[in-house]
């Protein structure tokens, strides 16, 4: 499967559920609902397992623009299959990038900007041959 990202707005960030698995280990997960602005079924609600995730969760909050990359597994239980969205990074998109996840992108020079007025201006003070 190729890598899965989805952009939108955080919506709404769910509390954090734990619980201890049949073999003894304990376990964390958080979710977050992403409204994409799809026109069919914006909302995507979004896994995050463990504390690591979880804790990189916590710089963001409601409204902020994202970018998710998911995972998406199936299991079967009872002749029935479930399905589960799983984040494993999530990058702050716009003026507000920098969360630590990923360098802010490089900052562009202003561009030199010319009136067509200019070129045809006589000027004594040119230092150029032409």
């Amino acid at each position: 499967m190729s890598n899965l990202t989805v952009k939108g707005t955080i919506k709404q960030i769910l509390k954090v559920e734990s619980g201890t698995s049949k073999s003894g280990k304990e376990w964390k997960k958080q979710a977050f609902v992403l409204d994409t602005g799809a026109q069919y079924n914006p909302d995507v609600c979004f896994s995050l397992f463990g504390d690591d995730k979880i804790s990189a969760l916590n710089s963001y909050s409601q409204g902020d623009e994202v970018e998710v990359a998911f995972n998406i597994s199936s299991r079967e239980f009872n002749g029935k299959y479930y399905h589960n969205i799983d984040a494993w990074k999530i990058d702050r998109i716009g003026a507000s990038q920098g969360n630590g996840n990923t360098p802010p992108p490089p900052s562009e020079e202003p561009k030199a900007s010319f009136n067509a007025a200019d070129l045809n201006a006589d000027d004594d003070d040119d230092d150029l041959p032409f």
